[in-house]
């Protein structure tokens, strides 16, 4: 097995809910039993990092390539040599989408399994990431809630997050023709993982419009309750990122947040992985 120290990595847990600090493994060099270990740490913990790795763009596109299959992100500016990669670029991110409870890309027929981030240029302070834990999520729901919520579906849609991207200039694309050709999907409202098993709440603020099941005003009224129960402290971990770390988390089952708490400039190398239809 590849690693910095000489022997087993060691596995950091970050919080009671999910998260885990992995030390020990060099991502430009992994070895099969390393990608194990790091597969594993991701079923078990959710979200992982791992700091001080300071990849180039291709060596995070490689690293990425060995959890899945990498592919272009619909929304944000591609990095100029690696079209799979989005080069995240803010200063004055509040209102602009990451501020909000989310999972990435979920208006997709088949949304992301993985996105992966590295922090390449940090402000002096502020800046950090949540993730949520939608197992708990859904778990911690009352039985008469879970009952019902299973069997449901919800319409996923882009349109609010690519409008906010036109028109803060993270985005050039036409509106029409991205509707056009990501039309509104719809998705389980509790989602079964392909690989634990397990059941997540897969409901988010940025792109789930209305269960439908429902009337308008019900479905208002239950997404809603969803969402502000997503934002329970309980289900959560906070990082504080450092230059070079690297961040894996899946998003069938987790939500992340960036808070805006910045005014200097904050640069991300960002991939996501294909996933498949959440049936």
């Amino acid at each position: 097995m590849n690693a910095t120290s000489g022997g087993r990595p060691r596995i950091d847990r970050v919080t009671g809910s999910l998260g885990a600090v992995v030390h020990g493994i060099d991502l430009r060099e992994l070895d099969d039993a390393a990608t194990e270990t790091i597969e594993g740490a991701l079923m078990e913990h959710q979200v992982v990092f791992f700091p001080g790795q300071a990849l180039s763009a291709a060596e995070f596109l490689s690293f990425g390539g060995r959890l899945g299959e990498p592919e272009p992100a619909p929304i944000g500016p591609s990095h100029p040599d690696h079209r799979e990669l989005t080069v995240l670029d803010q200063q004055s991110p509040k209102g602009q989408g990451t501020d909000a409870w989310h999972s990435d890309n979920t208006f997709r027929e088949a949304p992301p399994s993985l996105t992966i981030l590295q922090a390449t240029q940090l402000p002096p302070t502020g800046g950090d990431t949540c993730w949520a834990d939608m197992y708990r999520a859904y778990t911690s729901l009352s039985e008469p809630m879970q009952r019902f919520l299973d069997g449901l579906t919800a319409t996923h849609d882009l349109t609010k997050i690519l409008a906010l991207a036109i028109a803060n200039g993270h985005s050039d694309a036409d509106l029409t023709t991205m509707r056009a050709a990501y039309p509104a999907r719809s998705h389980p409202v509790v989602r079964t993982h392909p690989v634990t098993g397990r059941k997540a709440l897969f409901v988010n603020g940025n792109f789930t419009t209305k269960i439908d099941q429902l009337g308008d005003n019900e479905s208002r009224r239950l997404l809603d309750l969803l969402f502000a129960h997503v934002k329970t402290p309980d289900f959560q971990c906070r990082h504080r990122w450092s230059e070079g770390t690297v961040a894996v988390w899946d998003n069938r089952c987790v939500q992340h947040y960036a808070v805006p708490d910045y005014a200097s400039r904050r640069t991300m190398l960002r991939m996501i992985i294909r996933g498949d239809r959440p049936y």
